[in-house]
């Protein structure tokens, strides 16, 4: 049974090692590509009826308590994180993902189309925040 268990977890870690590629080697994902195979993904599988913006928002901040845990008690974690393992940057980028593709989830069920909503809110950060002019460099 354990050797059945290992197997198939190998198995289930090429297809994904196979799927990662096959992503990649199309390109950047955009937000909109994401949305659709979070729609289709939910749809597979009848989770339609459970994603009402409420559990999307509870299921997402779980993922940011998740997330909060991998820094705890480290300290000040230096940019590019030089003292964490492979393990340990595999796990962030699990966690990470968790929480974007509930958010993306999250504004699908909302009606906002994310992209346009933080591209706004970049402009209008700039125009609030102006950057200092370069005068007398």
């Amino acid at each position: 049974m354990e050797g059945e268990k290992k197997a198939a977890a190998a198995m289930a870690e090429e297809v994904v090692e196979q799927k990662t590629k096959e992503v990649a080697a199309a390109g950047d994902v955009s937000l909109k590509e994401l949305s659709k195979k979070l729609n289709d993904f939910a749809k597979e599988r009848d989770w339609e009826q459970y994603h009402s913006p409420r559990n999307l928002l509870l299921a997402m901040i779980a993922e940011v308590g998740e997330l909060s845990e991998l820094f705890m008690w480290k300290g000040e974690v230096r940019k590019g994180l030089a003292d964490w393992d492979e393990a340990e940057k595999e796990h962030l980028g699990e966690e990470l993902s968790d929480v974007l593709l509930y958010l993306i989830r999250l504004s699908d069920m909302c009606g906002v189309d994310l992209g346009d909503a933080a591209t706004r809110k970049i402009v209008k950060n700039a125009v609030k925040y102006p950057a200092p002019s370069k005068e007398g460099a």
